[in-house]
């Protein structure tokens, strides 16, 4: 049986260890599902990629909306490798990517080779996943990664604050935990303001605007037992939400649960 093959489902790719790795067989093309639970020692990251007249307006809006919006590396304009992040060439190395433009979703393409440009700036926001190994290593299960499903994501109402044209409501995503699970979650967390932090709101989703929490805005419908409740944190598509708001010629983002995998540590994002 070839590699490919070896690599097709999800749950064979959550077996790899090696970011490097990893991003080989993405930037190859084998591999195109979501990447909760690979390279799990490592940071993954939310994409988004600008034309470099609104990169600064979005940069002030990551800077006043740190816990949907963490930015962990920044490209230079033009370039599509990512210093201090591994050796990335953003144009190939995630699973999927959305085209946007003025705001409006038109393709999700497997590279951006043909629409890379000397003119676009790429920020990279790290990613809830980063907290996930702390809290499995905690003896908490997370149902998304035991059940091979992309975690849910919501639009919320909790407002972001505006930067320039950016400006819009928090994406949160869920995870359903026992109340102690819950509190373990919020403690360990908190250890991790690089990668969203502490949860924004537990229980009640409807006080957040979620009417429907069994319908996500994106990601897999949750399974919620009696004893469970749902746990929100910020989540990094929120900055999807404000391109749709803002509206740039071009922009370019991660598919969600499709993210960059980079080689730095999770444990150097840790405040202890």
């Amino acid at each position: 049986m070839s590699e490919a093959r070896q690599i097709e489902t999800p749950n064979a790719m959550m077996r790899i260890d090696d970011p490097r790795e990893a991003r080989s067989i993405i930037a190859r093309g084998d591999y195109r599902g979501h990447t909760a639970g690979v390279a799990r020692d490592y940071v993954q990251g939310n994409l988004c990629i600008l034309p470099r007249d609104h990169a600064l307006d979005f940069a002030a809006f990551c800077q006043r909306n740190p816990k949907p919006c963490p930015v962990i590396g920044m490209g230079a304009p033009g370039d599509p490798a990512l210093a201090g992040l591994g050796d990335i060439d953003i144009r190939t190395d995630v699973p999927g990517y959305r085209v946007f433009r003025d705001g409006e979703l038109v393709d999700e393409p497997t590279d951006i080779l043909d629409i890379w440009s000397d003119d676009l700036v790429t920020f990279v926001l790290g990613c809830s996943f980063s907290f996930e190994l702390p809290l499995i290593e905690a003896g908490i299960a997370l149902q998304h990664i035991e059940r091979g499903s992309v975690v849910p994501m919501y639009r919320s109402s909790i407002p972001c604050t505006p930067a320039g044209k950016f400006a819009c409501d928090m994406v949160v995503s869920m995870r359903p935990l026992s109340p102690a699970d819950a509190i373990r979650a919020v403690q360990i967390t908190s250890r991790f303001p690089g990668v969203h932090g502490a949860p924004v709101h537990i229980g009640l989703p409807q006080l957040i605007g979620i009417e429907d929490i069994m319908k996500p805005d994106f990601g897999d419908p949750p399974v919620i037992g009696d004893d469970q409740l749902p746990v929100f944190w910020a989540c990094g598509v929120t900055p999807q939400a404000a391109v749709e708001q803002a509206k740039p010629p071009l922009c370019i983002t991660h598919k969600p649960g499709s993210m960059l995998i980079t080689d730095k540590k999770n444990s150097e994002l840790a405040a202890f």
